[in-house]
């Protein structure tokens, strides 16, 4: 395997890179698009969240047999690159690059509806606009600044989520809060039992339940910049079936006991609807300003990780050569620069489009990140093939049970791909992402791979 580029700074700490593992998955996905999962399943939605992050774990550990020996900027471009050839890194490398763009479209978009809580008559575009100038002055400075900010978003988005839980349960068990009535768990089954819409409703939530994870692979992009991989990430994996029960299980499970799933509306974030049916108004502001961080946070990892493989993508020589140049705070400033500008059209579809642009996104950045999933799996079943008996024993973090839970895990995201046809609104990313795909095979046989991008 190739070594890190010698330019970037490994400024990224153990604590940066635990924390930033913690909240990579708590974005907007639980706090706003989980709405949409509760109208598809009802309360058997955790259901959905359980089954989706098993698979994910999976995904994670595969990634880390990889990226814990061989912690690279690039991360899974890389060792496509590497492993599969030219053209599987080309369009792993690029294809990230587009999924992390449509999610900080996703991301700015929900931002701007989190403003408008507290500033009804203000433009959503407005607030998008200010978010993506934040982020990306924050990720020009230097890795540990982003590694620093992301410290406290996550702190913020962890302690919010645990406070809520304990509050939820006090209101659920004491009836704390609601003149001392506990409301208990029956709201878990009363409206249509808890899988009001049979089983094919729990797997028709899945497109929408594996958006919310997006976010998780990108430890292996961080991992680049760590100052001791081998011990942080195998820890920072390891956490994502505990993360899956407390923050996404335990959170919905608390909310949907206090609040009736059929009420749950699209658009609207759960966790503040939670709080404002048992009277709690004041709490409303507190959460909205959580909810607002956890987009921002994503936002700003999306703008590392374009970063970063735009970076990774100029020395794989399938990129402009500019991308590849580091400033002297030890970031890819041009490769910075360049996702930002496109980041532009996020604002102008809050501009433009507006009420259906989160869906529309969200699907798009579904596909991209199951195309990445699967790119993982293959990967790493080619690089254990690659590996002697010896060699294989020497792994310091091993996939277990290769290669059958690759294989199902491989089978799993196909059929989340296919499921997205049967959703209305994740079925536009059956478009678009085809397109994109065909845009780089283009891109790839008619230029980069006769001329070479100098």
């Amino acid at each position: 395997m190739a070594k890190q580029q010698p330019e970037l700074q490994r400024g990224l700490e153990a604590r940066h890179i635990t924390l930033m593992s913690l909240g990579a998955a708590i974005g907007v996905g639980l706090f706003l698009g989980s709405a949409g999962a509760i109208k598809l399943a009802g309360p058997a939605v955790l259901l959905t969240y359980a089954l989706g992050g098993i698979f994910i774990f999976f995904m994670m550990r595969a990634l880390g047999e990889i990226a814990t020996d061989h912690p690279v900027a690039g991360s899974f471009s890389r060792y496509a690159q590497e492993l599969l050839g030219p053209l599987a890194g080309f369009l792993t490398g690029w294809n990230y690059w587009f999924l992390w763009i449509v999610t900080c479209m996703a991301e700015i978009t929900a931002a701007g509806i989190y403003m408008q809580l507290w500033f009804p008559d203000s433009p959503k575009w407005m607030w998008a606009l200010f978010a993506l100038i934040l982020m990306t002055a924050i990720n020009l400075i230097a890795a540990k600044a982003f590694g620093e900010m992301e410290f406290w978003f996550a702190m913020i988005k962890i302690v919010a989520i645990i406070f809520m839980i304990v509050l939820g349960l006090a209101l659920i068990l004491f009836g704390f809060g609601n003149d001392g009535v506990a409301l208990g768990f029956s709201n878990l089954w009363s409206h249509g039992g808890f899988m009001p819409n049979g089983f094919s409703g729990v797997i028709a939530a899945l497109p929408i339940v594996m958006f919310a994870y997006l976010g998780v692979e990108m430890i292996g992009v961080t991992a680049g910049e760590a100052k001791n991989p081998k011990k942080v990430i195998p820890r920072a994996i390891n956490t994502v079936l505990i993360r899956i029960l407390i923050f996404y299980i335990g959170a919905l499970t608390v909310i949907m006991a206090i609040y009736p799933w059929n009420q749950i509306t699209d658009g609207n974030s759960p966790f503040v609807m939670m709080f404002e049916n048992v009277g709690i108004r004041y709490a409303t502001g507190i959460i909205n300003f959580v909810v607002l961080t956890a987009a921002l946070s994503s936002c700003n990892s999306g703008i590392f990780s374009t970063g970063r493989m735009l970076f990774n993508l100029s020395h794989q020589k399938q990129a402009p050569k500019i991308f590849g140049k580091v400033g002297k705070t030890g970031v890819p400033t041009n490769a910075i620069y360049m996702s930002a500008i496109v980041l532009l059209i996020g604002v102008a579809l809050n501009y433009f489009v507006d009420e259906k642009v989160f869906t529309y996104i969200t699907s798009v950045s579904t596909f991209g990140a199951v195309f990445t999933w699967i790119m993982i799996l293959v990967t790493q079943i080619k690089y254990r093939q690659t590996l002697s008996t010896e060699q294989v024993n020497k792994l310091s973090f091993k996939m277990f049970l290769y290669p059958y839970i690759s294989y199902i895990s491989i089978v799993f995201f196909l059929f989340v791909v296919i499921l997205m046809a049967f959703n209305e609104g994740t079925r536009i990313a059956l478009i678009v992402g085809p397109i994109w795909m065909i845009f780089l095979l283009v891109l790839y046989f008619g230029y980069y791979k006769n001329k070479m991008i100098q």
